[in-house]
């Protein structure tokens, strides 16, 4: 029984955390002025240069991000976002509230013109999410080896915690990588464990809706672009001497490929195509998920004003929605890195392929 307390208090916690971060928007707003559903959407699933944590009264509590910005008239400057609080300006910089560059930071010229830094290096808030999920995982991965350090390979299997790790680890490499790449598997190994493991962290730390979790990690497109260019790397700098002659000199009738390389063409339009399905096939689950999630949630608060009726219904109807969303998140966390680490495996496989005599 207290296992299952454990569980419930947890998820009620995270239910009540999910819900928080809306209603502290919702003081923002003035009673009679409609609540901005896109709006409140787009900021908690986007960057900031600062980490909301959570917000009493009309005081939000945040945490401040290091600002590195390089200006051609300026030169380097590094700061604390908190500097730039309520369109406040720092040494001519500050974060724009309209216009292309929203939300980002922005400097005023010499001759009065708002322009972005030629180089940002700030620590947003999505880079500070990485940070820690990598440290989190590095941490993990330590501890579960450690345990295996003290023991011999004779002893008993693992429970617990570390006994979930061993089966995740080893549900991957023998049931997706041995199988998907084939010879010489073990050693785009750690890289594909990596992958999943990373991802698979990432979306769950975007579900837990206190700090240090909440950050939209894998549902950035500059990220899930990096984890796509890398596999693209992995798949092209290993390739083999077979693969790219059939890339470039597919086996086809001579015509489909000389004058007019329409082959050859082809198969380099399906090298591009590989790492943008893996980039979108991440980045748009994990962000319509939070997207749908925000917006049940969004529902009790719009409905408040229409009446103690249809507001206490609708609020119940959001919530038990909402809880369905949660449990459905946990195992698109899971299944998106699965699917994520599986064709990266799949497209380094077909790029060792070998020459076979007919």
């Amino acid at each position: 029984m207290t296992k299952y307390r454990s569980i419930l208090l947890a998820f009620v916690l995270c239910l009540l955390g999910s819900i928080l971060p809306v209603q502290a928007s919702s003081h923002t707003h003035d009673e009679d002025k409609p609540i901005d559903v896109k709006e409140i959407i787009f900021d908690h699933i986007g960057d900031a240069y600062e980490w909301h944590v959570t917000t009493i009264g009309d005081k939000h509590v945040s945490i401040p991000l290091p600002v590195i910005v390089f200006s051609r008239e300026k030169g380097f400057h590094a700061f604390l976002s908190n500097r730039l609080h309520h369109g406040e300006a720092h040494n001519g910089f500050h974060i724009a509230t309209e216009g292309a560059h929203k939300g980002k930071v922005v400097e005023t010229t010499s001759e009065g013109e708002v322009v972005r830094p030629l180089l940002d290096l700030s620590l947003t808030k999505i880079a500070a999410g990485i940070v820690i999920n990598s440290l989190l995982l590095v941490a993990i991965i330590l501890c579960v080896s450690r345990w295996y350090r003290r023991r011999e390979a004779s002893d008993e299997a693992p429970r617990g915690f570390v006994g979930m790790m061993e089966m995740l680890i080893m549900a991957i490499y023998d049931g997706i990588i041995k199988p998907s790449v084939g010879k010489d598997y073990e050693r785009f190994a750690p890289y594909l464990l990596t992958a999943f493991f990373f991802i698979f962290l990432s979306n769950l730390m975007g579900l837990v809706p206190f700090f240090p979790g909440g950050a939209n990690v894998t549902g950035n497109i500059a990220i899930t672009l990096f984890l796509a260019v890398c596999t693209f790397l992995a798949i092209n700098l290993f390739g083999t001497r077979e693969y790219w002659r059939e890339v470039l000199w597919p086996d086809v009738p001579l015509w489909m490929k000389c004058p007019v390389p329409l082959m050859p063409v082809i198969e380099i339009f399906g090298l591009i195509t590989k790492p943008f399905a893996l980039t979108i096939r991440l980045l748009a689950n994990i962000m319509a998920g939070h997207s749908v999630i925000l917006a049940l949630v969004c529902i009790i608060f719009i409905t408040h004003s229409m009446g103690a009726l249809l507001g206490g219904s609708m609020t119940v109807v959001s919530v038990l929605f909402t809880i369905f969303m949660n449990f459905l998140e946990l195992l698109v966390a899971f299944i998106q890195a699965y699917v994520f680490t599986m064709l990266s495996a799949v497209f380094i496989g077909l790029s060792r392929v070998e020459h076979h005599e007919k």
